[in-house]
């Protein structure tokens, strides 16, 4: 990091339980990555959808009606998506 990033930097001070803590090393060490930059790249994913989630998209009844129509005709369950749903999360 160069000296004018570091004057652009902010810290960003945060209290976490150690549960939480061991939580975030371990998905930050299998991604190869520093606990912080773990962090501060999760927290602005979840700040791009809370923004996105607030757009509102307008479209015309035509691409609407395909869109709908694919909501109401699901695809149907495949053996991967079975293995999923009964697989334990990593902290559980």
């Amino acid at each position: 990091m160069t000296q004018a990033q570091r004057k652009e930097a902010v810290s960003i001070n945060i209290g976490a339980k150690a549960q939480q803590r061991d939580l975030i090393d371990q998905a930050a060490e299998r991604l190869g990555r520093s606990r912080s930059d773990f962090m501060l790249g999760a927290a602005c994913c979840e700040a791009e959808d809370v923004l996105l989630d607030q757009a509102f998209f307008t479209v015309n009844a035509t691409t609407f009606a395909k869109f709908q129509a694919m909501l109401d005709q699901p695809l149907p369950p495949t053996d991967k998506l079975r293995r999923l749903l009964k697989t334990k999360a990593p902290w559980e």
